[in-house]
Parts: structure tokens; C-alpha cells; sequence
């Protein structure tokens, strides 16, 4: 405290003398103040700041502890991740040689269905050569067998058509050709054979259809082309001529009244 600037202030006021003393009381009131508050302030802050001291050391001694473990699991951490992405490493080699792997099957896969392509269209090609073959061996073997039959005609229908004999076309278009339009005609004229003999002592014509192996179609044919001999009054009888003919067929045969001839003889009168 300035105590002179106190005095200067209360001279004017109050007198030099008591102005002085004044000064000098209030300067000793404020140092005795002063003194007593900094002695017990300062042995309140000592002992507040010893036991922070000591309070912040136990807590830096903590925060090192935790530091230190926290260092050692930040290392146990970095090992583990080192082997991890090790790991990963190994993985992604692994990964790579894998889709090269794949590439490799990939690849070998695309020759593999090229050559089956390849194999398929040669498979196609050869089914088509072999149906023409079969085709034009069977037109072979049906001809051959429609020839023979001509030429043997006689023998081998001999115990069912007596004085059997080969009727020209130029005889039978003479014979139907009043009676039958050009249309039926010309399918007549398509027979294989016409034979003209004597069955059970009655002049008939056969009308023979010849094929390998006998089927629906060949019946049918053989009775259409003798209906168009009963249509111009002539007593005639279709014949089916082959080397082997299913149940089926027989049966079917027997229904439409047309005589089937079978690998040498006849298999059975049509009821």
C-alpha cells in the first residue's frame, strides 16, 4: 500500500498531524493483513500443492504403466498383423495360381468343346453319307430282289398259280384303259408285276408289289392296283412278295384281303 499517496490525500482534508498518523495506521493495518493471509494461504497452497504433486505422480506412474502395456500390446498387434499379411500374401499367391489354373481349364475346355463341334459336324456328315448309303443299298437290295422275283415269278408262286405267265403293260393298259381314268391307270402301270395264271382253277391276275421288307404301304399299293383290274371285270388278287414283314403288317394284310408271299412261300390265305 502507498501510505505517503494516503497522506497527500488526507492532509488537505484533515491536517498534516492527523493525516500522517492516519497514513501510518492504515499502512501497518494493511501489512500486518497482509503478512498474517500470506503465511496461512501459503501453508494451505503447500500443502494442497504437495498432494497434487504426489496425486499427479501416482497418476504419471499410472499413465506409464498403461503406456507400457499398451506399447506391448501395439507390438503384439503389429506381429499379428506382419502375419496376417503374410497370410494374405500367401492367399493371393495361392488366388493367382488358382485363376491361372482356371485360365488353364478355361482354355482346354474351349479346345475340348471345338474338337467336340468338330467331331459333331464330322458325326453329321457321316450320318448323312450312311443314310444315303442305306438308301441307295436298299434300293439296290430292293431292286435286286424285285428282279429276282420277276425271273423266278413262275416257281415261286407255282403251287398257288398254275400256268402262271408275265402280262405286259402294253396288255394290261389295253385291258383297263376303257374302264379307269388316266390317273389310276398310271398308277396301275407302277405294279412291280402282273402275272396271269390259274388260282384254285379260276383265270386271275396277281398284282404283285415286291419289297425287302413289307409294310403298310406296300399292301395298300398291291390292293389299289388290283381294284382297278376288278374295276375293268377281271377277276384279280393283290400279292405282297417279300423277305420279312412284321405281325403288324400280316394282320393288316389279312384285313384288306391281300396274299402275302414270304421268304420263299406263302405265309397264309387273307380270310
Amino acid at each position: 500500500m502507498n501510505t505517503f499517496r494516503i497522506y497527500e490525500d488526507l492532509r488537505v482534508s484533515l491536517g498534516d498531524e492527523a493525516a500522517r498518523a492516519l497514513a501510518q495506521t492504515l499502512g501497518g493495518m494493511f501489512d500486518e493483513l497482509r503478512n498474517t493471509v500470506t503465511k496461512d494461504d501459503l501453508h494451505v497452497l503447500r500443502e494442497s500443492i504437495d498432494g497434487d504433486v504426489s496425486r499427479l505422480d501416482a497418476a504419471i506412474t499410472r499413465l506409464a504403466d498403461a503406456q507400457a502395456r499398451t506399447e506391448e500390446r501395439v507390438s503384439e498387434l503389429a506381429e499379428a498383423q506382419g502375419r496376417t499379411e503374410a497370410r494374405v500374401s500367401e492367399l493371393a499367391e495361392a488366388q493367382g495360381r488358382t485363376e491361372a489354373r482356371v485360365s488353364e481349364l478355361a482354355e482346354a475346355q474351349g479346345r475340348t468343346e471345338a474338337r467336340v463341334a468338330d467331331l459333331a459336324v464330322a458325326q453329321q456328315e457321316m450320318s448323312l453319307v450312311i443314310q444315303r448309303l442305306t438308301i441307295r443299298t436298299d434300293t439296290v437290295v430292293g431292286r435286286t430282289f424285285e428282279l429276282q422275283f420277276r425271273d423266278r415269278i413262275t416257281s415261286y408262286l407255282g403251287c398257288f398259280l398254275r400256268r402262271g405267265r408275265l402280262v405286259g403293260n402294253d396288255e394290261l393298259l389295253e385291258l383297263i384303259e376303257p374302264h379307269v381314268d388316266a390317273r389310276e391307270a398310271d398308277d396301275f402301270l407302277r405294279a412291280d408285276a402282273v402275272v396271269k395264271g390259274m388260282v384254285d382253277e379260276v383265270p386271275t391276275y396277281v398284282v404283285v408289289e415286291v419289297s425287302c421288307t413289307g409294310d403298310v404301304e406296300d399292301i395298300v399299293r398291291a390292293e389299289r392296283r388290283a381294284k382297278t383290274l376288278r374295276k375293268a371285270g377281271l377277276a384279280s388278287i393283290p400279292l405282297l412278295a417279300c423277305d420279312a414283314i412284321s405281325p403288324e403288317s400280316l394282320t393288316f394284310a389279312r384285313m384288306t384281303g391281300v396274299r402275302v408271299w414270304c421268304n420263299g412261300s406263302m405265309v397264309e390265305a387273307a380270310a
